[in-house]
């Protein structure tokens, strides 16, 4: 997938990340990976997905590490797939898109919320910066060109809106 990434959109995270998952199918499979599901016929009857797109759709999630593809069955062989770390780090993205749908949504018109596993309560969550504990979908948290950001990047983050006119530094590689 990531070869539908223009050129001049590589280093962007966001693009890199939308060029392993970006597609819809992709992402309903890890949602149903994380909600237990693991063999073909599973997604299949699941998802109502065709054979040969979701043949293509676990290849490249398999390819792209965020599956692992283990037999479960030796005649015929058969094959169950589970997530890898780095898919697993995905389920905070997962769990954004499903809030940010259901924020839109009249509470009584939600066919899916998440809920805390212990008490039955549902949850509204949010992305917090880990060191000040701070919410960062706010004014208060910029994009700014990072430090292996290309001399272009590095322009388009000139000067970052909210930042006092602070300019980004150049990469080492740059200097």
């Amino acid at each position: 997938m990531p070869s539908r990434i223009r050129l001049a959109d590589r280093e962007c995270p966001l693009s890199t990340a939308l060029g392993h998952v970006g597609e819809w199918w992709t992402l309903l499979i890890l949602h149903d990976v994380f909600d237990g599901y693991r063999r073909f016929d599973e997604f299949q009857a699941n998802l109502k997905i065709s054979s040969s797109m979701l043949t293509g759709r676990l290849r490249t999630l398999v390819e792209e590490g965020l599956l692992e593809r283990r037999p479960y069955q030796d005649r015929p062989v058969r094959y169950e797939y589970v997530l890898t770390e780095l898919g697993r780090s995905l389920r905070p993205v997962l769990v954004a898109l499903a809030a940010w749908g259901n924020a839109r949504l009249d509470p009584a018109d939600r066919s899916m919320i998440l809920v805390d596993a212990a008490t039955g309560a549902e949850v509204d969550p949010v992305l917090v910066d880990r060191s000040s504990g701070r919410r960062v979908d706010g004014e208060g948290f910029v994009f700014t060109a990072g430090p292996a950001a290309s001399r272009a990047f590095r322009e388009r983050y000139r000067r970052v809106p909210g930042t006092s006119g602070r300019e980004s530094q150049p990469a080492a590689k740059d200097r």
